[in-house]
């Protein structure tokens, strides 16, 4: 099995990275720990190293640390550098390629694959310069484990609370052995809300977020597929390795979904894409305030779904996979919909519940097929990412073993 070197940072959340190397232990994996010295205060190095059986190192300038140059020799041997928590200030500096201490020089030395969890209070986290420096590690191809939402130590509401142990370990997994299932296919994903122009000011538009669509597509690129995301309007920024197309509207929505459709292997239409849309387009200029009330008249837009299960028409390929956001009777109406848009698989959640469907970053849904229902708790939106990539991998494997096949 994989050493994984794990970071830890000086955060409050310090105490979770034990049970992170627990679980990463428990796969099978040999753990080495660095921690940096705001680190020491949270958690003992004492603790990491009667579970590891290996000494922590807490810095560069321990005697002997540089004997075989220490953070060259564990940057050669690690499979995975995972960062756990990342604090605002440790995450500024991997922005900014500096080289403080043994765990930033580090991550500087690996070529191996870095996963970060960032933790910190909600305002930090939402700061531009925090959100700057995430958008520089992404591009550089470094993963995230997104934050929770809830109550933060700092006795604040909102963001930037650790994500789950067995979340982050996940994570770690699938990146230390991740599937090659996808190799070779073309997955074709929609994501985030259309904005549907009133004027040149205003607009219809709704609250997803797009976090649900990109975690499908970060997780069908990390096993092996070409993805396509074809993504609406959005604040949270689209993960690296993927070809991502910028739309606004639902009309453009669907001429990119059209274009990309004839090479899928597989289309997952995680968007929330606008019914209706101003008749006429948008007005010219911006629209007056005036005494009474305004009418504004709306036209259907076209259904994309139905409409990519009316050009399949009945064959098994592409994959077809739709979302059922429903404040009631959320399974009967995710069934109906399966079977009138003929598409494999609803992916079905009420999100009128606590924890499910925008802006947030779990969900509880159901998978509604031809042959039944299966229901899932409230999860994080990745692990339903990989739930719906095991789906899809599923309905491909017939078709790769055929192919296979001699003529």
């Amino acid at each position: 099995m994989a050493l994984v070197a794990v970071g830890v940072s000086g955060g409050i959340s310090a105490y979770k990275a034990v049970e992170v190397v627990r679980l990463l232990q428990k796969a099978g994996h040999e753990v080495a720990v660095v921690m940096t010295r705001a680190a020491t205060r949270f958690v003992g190095p004492l603790t990491f190293e009667a579970i590891t059986r290996r000494r922590v190192v807490t810095s560069q300038w321990t005697p002997g640390a540089n004997a075989d140059i220490e953070h060259i020799a564990l940057a050669s041997d690690a499979a995975l550098f995972l960062v756990v928590p990342a604090t605002a200030n440790t995450i500024a500096r991997l922005a900014h390629g500096l080289a403080g201490d043994f765990l930033t020089s580090l991550a500087l030395a690996t070529r191996a694959p870095v996963l970060l969890a960032p933790a910190m209070n909600t305002h930090m986290y939402d700061h531009p310069a925090t959100q700057a420096n995430l958008a520089t590690l992404r591009s550089r191809g470094v993963h995230l484990v997104e934050p929770g939402e809830g109550y933060l130590a700092c006795g604040w509401v909102g963001k930037g609370r650790l994500a789950e142990p067995d979340v982050i370990a996940a994570a770690a997994l699938r990146l230390l052995a991740p599937s090659r299932a996808l190799a070779g296919r073309r997955v074709l994903v929609t994501a985030g809300p259309t904005f549907e122009d009133l004027d040149p000011v205003r607009y219809l538009g709704n609250r997803s977020s797009g976090r649900m669509g990109m975690a499908v597509a970060a997780e069908a690129a990390a096993r092996g597929a070409d993805v396509t995301l074809v993504l609406g309007p959005t604040a949270v920024e689209p993960p690296g390795g993927m070809r991502v197309v910028r739309v606004r509207s639902a009309r453009e929505m669907h001429a990119a979904v059209t274009e990309a459709r004839d090479h899928a292997d597989a289309i997952v239409m995680a968007a929330a894409v606008a019914d209706y849309a101003p008749a006429g387009g948008p007005a010219g200029g911006k629209v007056k305030k005036q005494e009474g009330p305004l009418t504004v008249t709306l036209e259907r837009t076209v259904d994309i779904l139905a409409d990519l299960g009316g050009w399949r028409a009945g064959r098994p390929h592409p994959v077809l996979v739709g979302f059922a956001a429903e404040t009631s009777d959320v399974l009967a109406y995710a069934a109906r919909k399966r079977e009138s848009k003929q598409v494999d698989l609803i992916v079905a959640n009420d999100v009128s519940q606590a924890g499910a469907g925008f802006e947030v970053d779990t969900n509880v849904a159901s998978f509604v097929t031809a042959s039944g229902t299966q229901s899932f708790p409230l999860e994080a939106k990745s692990v339903l990412a990989a739930r719906i990539v095991d789906f899809i991998a599923a309905r491909l494997a017939p078709a790769a073993s055929d192919r296979m096949v001699p003529a």
